[in-house]
């Protein structure tokens, strides 16, 4: 494989680091379909974008893939769960060169840190990414959609309320018929509006911004609840529930009322552009730190296999 180098090429030697050192480096890669990329241990600033918007990555036949979005998450690209071709990669001694379409090439030395554990480090950015390998028929991709889920809220310029059950007492929020989810550094920022249904979205008015927050509840990791900051108005808390991947329900305990909302304006985040060559980035988000817990290596493992 051949590549052209920019001024981002950064070329390191360090000596064999493997846990498993009977195979090559370019074997190890490929000994896994899907390298899900932990953000919670990895000691990344911002400084390799691609690294951050990626969920998983591939390594196929020279070929990188990317699973960037969690709506169609397993079925993007060809549907076959890599995600989609998102460049170019090679691998010699210990050494792993990354060219991304984008994002151009970066080299990163590997570390094996276990079976299906490496570290990826970048000496140019002082940066380096912990990666676990799975495969592709045992990985659970549904775990993963739920447990990054505050991306999936991002994942649309925003979201139209299309429904709202007749039971629920009357509340402040029948009014608002827009969400929108924004990535906003270490805080998430949300938008609502009551413009009427089927404005369209770049002439939507957004009455309110403030500061959201998705928890885990007890009881199933598909339920999760949701809180809406409106500051001097007080929190609205809900009990979000995904109905399939632009549609998401919302139930508001106090007034015991249902609302649903459909995305509409789907961000890809890597995608082709508009006369089919190459490909252009949309809207960035980066995955960021959002707590100390340790990651449990069977999370995304499929627990009836």
């Amino acid at each position: 494989m051949l590549f052209t180098f920019s001024s981002c090429t950064n070329t390191t030697y360090i000596e064999d680091d493997f846990y498993d050192d009977t195979i090559t480096l370019d074997e190890l890669t490929r000994s896994y379909e899907l390298w899900y990329i932990d953000v919670n241990q990895s000691d990344a600033n911002g400084e390799i974008p691609f690294m951050q918007i990626a969920f998983t990555i591939s390594f196929r036949n020279g070929v990188l893939y990317a699973n960037n979005n969690l709506s169609g998450i397993g079925a993007n690209g060809n549907g076959n769960g890599y995600g989609i071709d998102v460049g170019y990669y090679d691998a010699y001694g210990t050494t792993l060169q990354l060219d991304h379409d984008i994002d151009g090439v970066w080299n990163f030395t590997v570390e094996q840190l276990a079976a299906n554990k490496l570290r990826l480090y970048n000496y140019a950015t002082n940066t380096s990414f912990i990666l676990y390998g799975y495969q592709r028929a045992t990985f659970d991709y549904d775990m993963l959609f739920y447990d990054n889920i505050h991306y999936f809220l991002q994942e649309y310029e925003a979201w139209e309320k299309i429904y709202t059950s007749q039971a629920g007492a009357v509340n402040d929020f029948d009014q608002e018929n827009y969400l929108a989810f924004l990535p906003d550094g270490n805080g998430d920022t949300f938008l609502s509006s009551v413009d009427a249904p089927g404005t369209s979205i770049n002439q939507l008015y957004w009455d309110y911004e403030g500061i959201y927050e998705v928890l885990d509840m007890s009881g199933s990791y598909q339920y999760k609840a949701l809180t809406l900051d409106y500051d001097y108005l007080g929190n609205e808390y809900f009990e979000l529930s995904v109905i399939n991947d632009e549609t998401i329900e919302l139930y508001h305990p106090y007034s015991g009322t249902i609302y649903r909302f459909r995305g509409r304006g789907y961000i890809q985040y890597l995608k082709e552009n508009k006369n089919g060559k190459g490909l252009e980035e949309s809207r960035g988000k980066l995955r960021i730190k959002r707590n100390n817990e340790k990651f449990d290596a069977s999370k995304f493992k499929k627990l009836d296999t």
